[in-house]
Order: structure tokens, then C-alpha cells, then sequence
């Protein structure tokens, strides 16, 4: 019947301490802790952390996002957990899945990340679509010009230049190169 708390930060720059102070003062005997994006990267401490947890075990995490990564991941979680005899307690959002109340609040909660993530989404894509409309692209600039295609492509052509030495001359990579190669066919 032990406290095992799951702690995870998005970025380097991000600090994991303050999830740890609170999941120590929750009571949590063992804590694990990932330094990883939640919706891309593996998890190992999320992984280790599940294969720790026992029946009777209570699984503590300062918000929902730092377990789920999507309302079905949630659910998923949430069954897996409940099948294990495992419960849930979610501090900043006051959620514990001992109580009826605390598994309503859960899925309510969880449809309601992700909806606002998907609000986000949708408003980022919105967004580059009416930056297309008026003649902008996203993204990084070109690191070469069309003209430094066509030189680079006149080049290669002759013979004279490995790739090595004509990216040397454009200062770029000899990705770079390839790929103004392909493009100027």
C-alpha cells in the first residue's frame, strides 16, 4: 500500500524539483523521474516506474499531463491501472481515483487536455495556413539561393569538384548540396 510517484519534464531547461517536493510531501516512498517530451520520446522512468508498481500501490503524479499522452492514452492508463489494483492520485488537480467523485473528475479532466490541446493545434494550423495564403513559408530559410543551385549543379556537372569541395565553397553541409542537386535535375 505505497505512495510510488512519477515526476516528468518536457525540456533541459525545465526543473523537475518542484514536482519532487511535491510529490515527497504527498508521502511518496520512491519517485521516478523523466527528462523527456511526453507526447514523442520513450519514457524509461515512466516504464520502470509502471513495472514497480504493485497491487494496493498508489501511483502519484502532479498532473495529468505528466502521465497521458492523449485522452485514450488516459483511459488506457487508467484501465491498466485499475486491473493491476493500482489507484491514482493527482495532486495539483486534486484527482484520487479511490473515491467515485476522483474517477468522474479524472475522465472529465482528461477530455478536457485534450481538448485544449487540440484547440491549440487546430489554432497553430489555422495560423500557418493563412501565413501560406498571403506568400510566407514556414520553416528555416534556404541556406542557398537559386542561383547558388544552379552554380552548384554547374560544378558537380563539370567534373572538376567533389561534393566535398563544392559545399566548402557555399560554406554548407554536403547534405545541403545533395539535396540542391536533386532539386535542379
Amino acid at each position: 500500500m505505497a505512495l510510488i510517484g512519477y515526476a516528468r519534464v518536457s525540456t533541459r531547461d525545465q526543473h523537475e524539483e518542484s514536482q519532487e517536493d511535491l510529490l515527497r510531501e504527498a508521502g511518496c516512498e520512491r519517485i521516478f523521474v523523466d527528462k523527456v517530451s511526453g507526447k514523442l520520446a520513450r519514457r524509461p522512468d515512466w516504464d520502470r516506474c509502471l513495472e514497480y508498481l504493485r497491487p494496493g500501490d498508489t501511483l502519484v503524479i502532479t498532473r495529468l499531463s505528466r502521465a497521458a499522452r492523449s485522452v485514450r492514452n488516459l483511459t488506457e492508463l487508467a484501465e491498466q491501472l485499475k486491473e493491476r489494483g493500482i489507484e491514482m492520485l493527482v495532486l495539483k488537480q486534486q484527482i484520487d481515483t479511490r473515491t467515485p467523485a476522483g474517477r468522474l473528475t479524472f475522465h472529465i479532466l482528461g477530455a478536457v487536455d485534450e481538448f485544449q490541446a487540440d484547440l491549440i493545434a487546430e489554432n497553430t494550423r489555422e495560423g500557418l495556413a493563412a501565413a501560406r495564403a498571403r506568400g510566407r513559408k514556414g520553416g528555416r530559410r534556404p541556406v542557398l539561393s537559386e542561383m547558388q543551385k544552379t552554380e552548384a549543379r554547374r560544378m558537380y556537372d563539370s567534373k572538376e569538384y567533389t561534393i566535398a569541395k563544392i559545399a566548402e565553397a557555399f560554406r554548407c553541409s554536403p547534405a545541403t548540396i545533395y539535396r540542391a542537386l536533386e532539386e535542379t535535375k
